[in-house]
């Protein structure tokens, strides 16, 4: 991974580093469609876990993880979804939400009614394989995670979704390099994500900066050594693309 040196705050983003400008039609499951668009303040949710549903979500603008909680209120975060994702889409017959979605920034989301996307689908196949691949990318993201808090050690799970994060924000500034991105994260999510604690994360994001391998401060993300960041995730090339 080359160096980069440009930072990801550019006239036509907002200040969470997310597309604002007028290509975010492209970041839309129904381009065109912006009467069901939704503004969600920082910390709200949109829905909790065993909601009813109706809609599906598409995230135009800002930052959601979605979550899962333990009987005792613990919580796993299972993704972040980043501009242009689409979730809040349950292959349930109980007609309930599985996971629960809380906004980490302010955020701009398209509520798609199902009937709507429905309709939609018949008329335009694209849609339907728009939403395929989106679905198709998020089993792999899934598969990923497992995968890291299944069989990595602690540190190469911090390393891993610091780097998952960098990559999946790179993409969204095709043909611009950066070393520095904003990473609406606090130490608590990044443990929620791991299945690690707060002391944990702590002591490993310190012991990554000591050597020179990424800095992360003040939700500010520095990738400090690309190449090393690399080899302490132990990710290799086909895990990367399913980040993309």
């Amino acid at each position: 991974m080359a160096r980069m040196t440009v930072s990801t705050e550019r006239p036509g983003r907002s200040g969470n580093g997310s597309v604002i400008d007028d290509g975010a039609d492209a970041l839309r499951l129904l381009p065109g469609l912006h009467g069901a668009d939704r503004k969600i303040e920082a910390g709200q949710e949109l829905f909790g876990v065993g909601a009813p549903f109706d809609t599906v979500c598409n995230l135009i603008d800002g930052w959601v993880s979605l979550y899962t909680l333990l009987e005792d209120g613990r919580r796993q975060i299972v993704q972040f979804v980043l501009p242009g994702g689409v979730f809040g889409m349950f292959g349930t017959s109980s007609g309930r939400a599985t996971y629960g979605a809380q906004a980490l920034t302010g955020a701009l989301v398209c509520c798609i009614p199902l009937d709507v996307l429905n309709a939609r689908m018949r008329d335009n196949p694209d849609v339907a394989m728009r939403l395929v691949r989106s679905l198709s990318r998020d089993r792999a993201l899934a598969f990923d995670h497992l995968t890291s808090v299944g069989r990595c050690n602690a540190r190469e799970r911090v390393a891993r979704l610091v780097l998952e994060l960098f990559v999946r924000c790179r993409t969204q500034w095709p043909g611009n390099r950066i070393e520095e991105m904003y990473l609406p994260l606090t130490q608590e999510h990044i443990g929620d994500a791991t299945g690690l604690t707060f002391v944990h994360v702590n002591r490993i994001l310190r012991t990554l900066r000591k050597e020179g391998v990424v800095e992360f401060h003040h939700r500010r993300l520095r990738i400090l050594d690309p190449d090393r960041l690399v080899r302490v995730a132990g990710v290799d090339h086909n895990a990367a693309m399913a980040w993309l």
